[in-house]
């Protein structure tokens, strides 16, 4: 009988082992209120996915258009050479033959 617990001693274990159980309870509910569920981080991945697909569209479509410019810018150059330019270098060229034919 000397081995056995007292009754007082069994109600202290077991309230310590209570109080054990709720401290572990606490710390995992504190544990799964910040883990993220998988489905909300798929779904910010594919959120983020479509954003850059956005932004990959919209930085192809701003190059297309400075590639447009250029060749806009390219087109104005030769307009002008062909319509301010040539004309002069006609000009002087008949006035070269006509002063030196005289």
């Amino acid at each position: 009988m000397a081995d056995e617990p007292t009754i007082g001693e069994v109600v202290r274990r077991l309230d310590d082992v209570r109080q054990d159980l709720k401290e572990d309870i606490h710390g995992v509910v504190a544990l799964t209120a910040t883990k993220v569920d998988a489905e909300i981080v798929r779904l910010g991945q594919g959120a983020q996915d479509e954003r850059h697909t956005a932004l990959s569209g919209r930085v192809a479509k701003l190059e297309e258009q400075v590639t447009e410019k250029d060749r806009q810018r390219q087109n104005d150059r030769r307009l002008i050479f062909f319509s301010l330019i040539v004309p002069v270098l006609l000009l002087a060229i008949q006035l070269f033959n006509a002063n030196r034919g005289a």
